[in-house]
């Protein structure tokens, strides 16, 4: 088979501009197969014709959907050697705010999610004792900023189940790696705009809108990485024999890492004094 050898990688939120677009070419690259997901076929179409990928559309808030994925793969394929879990919204705005509707959306996006397919994913892995489980997070969660605060808790949730869910499947073979981004280029910066401009109007925070809009686009910025320089060497990481259980790579990625042990009274300082700087560059 065509496939035989190869590495198969299922990754959610592949949609075209995206860091899990650039993941799903850099690991083709690297000669595994992939199994590229999103909500819309469509929306990955540049993929279609290339026999390196296996296009699937994929909402990961249906357990439904994330049961016919799985089976799908396995039937097709034998396998699944990676999962990444990728898929994720933003929530801009003052937590005291922004409806409970768009946090829990967040939520089920960010977190369940990507709990739905690793629960779909880790019997098939501990069958082989074998498999890799690879979950995004942020730096934001080493030392988090204002006006995002429901989307920074999502992913120090998902910093937190990639601690436990490393030692709980050691016994069955399977690495957790825990992938942290910094400052990429993607376009989640338009993608937290567009959700924050459907907000309801704000009352008591009105007046820090402006600092809100800077902070959606804060990650593409000109210390922004690249999304294919990101994606080339995560998934260089990833496909170590012995992975490191921790990779972070991107534009503030050390600052944030160098923060994180810093005193909160020192940290808040250094946040404010960059959340103003963000500001002014975006006016």
């Amino acid at each position: 088979m065509e496939f035989a050898g190869k590495e198969v990688v299922v990754i959610s939120g592949c949609s075209d501009g995206g860091i899990g677009h650039s993941l799903a070419r850099a690991f083709a690259d690297q000669d595994c197969l992939v199994v590229a997901t999103s909500r819309s076929r469509s929306s990955m179409a540049d993929l279609e014709h290339d026999p390196r990928f296996f296009l699937q559309e994929l909402d990961v808030l249906s357990d439904q959907s994330v049961e016919r994925l799985t089976s799908i793969v396995i039937e097709k394929f034998g396998r699944i050697d990676i999962l990444v879990n990728n898929a994720g919204v933003q929530c801009i705005g003052p937590i005291a705010e922004v409806p409970l509707s768009s946090m829990q959306n967040a939520f089920n996006t960010n977190v369940f999610g990507a709990m739905r397919l690793i629960q779909a994913v880790v019997p098939h892995m501990a069958s082989r004792r074998k498999g890799k489980i690879v979950n995004l997070g942020s730096v934001t969660v080493l030392a988090p900023f204002p006006w995002a605060g429901a989307y920074t808790a999502t992913k120090a949730a998902i910093h937190a189940i990639s601690d436990c869910l490393r030692l709980e499947l050691k016994p069955f073979g399977i690495e957790v790696i825990n992938v942290v981004p910094g400052a990429i280029k993607s376009n989640i910066g338009n993608s937290a705009v567009a959700g924050f401009n459907q907000l309801p109007e704000l009352k008591l925070f009105k007046p820090y809108e402006a600092a809100m809009l800077a902070r959606a686009n804060a990650s593409q910025g000109p210390n922004a990485a690249p999304t294919a320089e990101f994606a080339e060497k995560t998934v260089a990481a990833i496909l170590k024999k012995k992975p490191s259980p921790w990779f972070s790579y991107g534009g503030y990625s050390t600052l944030m890492a160098l923060m994180y042990h810093l005193p909160l009274s020192i940290k808040d300082f250094i946040v404010e004094a960059m959340s103003k700087r963000v500001l002014n560059s975006n006016k």
